[in-house]
């Protein structure tokens, strides 16, 4: 009776050994993993180190003041003027969330302003006794289209409170 506990004894010992041996050769294949994960993260961080200072010397205000004078006539480059800076609540919203006109609305508005310019210069030319006003009636008619054509010019919208710089979205990537 002994010999065949001795035997299941070793058969355990055994399928404990290879499970051991399995379990120690997996946690290597993962740590070779994790130090090639690791060397990769240095790489991409000395890249990064390297793109930055690369971007610190295009940058340089000196040179890009020498690479203006050079190219001024092919670029034909102006100042930024202080009114053409915003904030991003300030930008226009993006195409797809435009609203779509009505179709039926336009015309509508666009049938009426012909109606009142054609009023306007039936009006203007009835009133006209004489030749030099008759002849400044498509003058007035003119000038009706005009004002009814005239759009009001944009002005930018105030500004509140200087926001903080770090307030700012910018869609970087750094926390």
């Amino acid at each position: 009776m002994l010999k065949t506990f001795d035997l299941v004894l070793i058969g355990v010992m055994t399928a404990t050994a290879a499970v051991t041996y399995t379990i120690k050769h997996r946690a290597e294949l993962k740590l070779e993993e994790v130090r090639r994960l690791e060397a990769e993260i240095k790489l991409e961080k000395d890249t990064i180190d390297l793109l930055k200072a690369d971007w610190a010397l295009q940058s340089q205000p000196n040179r890009l003041e020498r690479l203006v004078r050079a190219y001024n006539d092919e670029l034909k480059l102006q100042p930024t003027e202080s009114t053409a800076l915003v904030h991003a609540k300030e930008l226009p919203m993006l195409k797809s969330e435009v609203p779509v006109p009505d179709v039926t609305e336009a015309k509508a508005s666009a049938k009426g302003a012909t109606e009142a310019s054609a009023k306007s210069a039936t009006v203007a030319s009835a009133k006209s006794a004489t030749v030099a006003s008759a002849k400044s009636a498509p003058d007035t008619a003119k000038g009706a289209q005009a004002t009814a054509k005239a759009q009001p010019i944009p002005m930018p919208a105030p500004r509140g409170e200087a926001e903080d710089a770090d307030q700012i979205e910018t869609g970087s990537v750094e926390e």
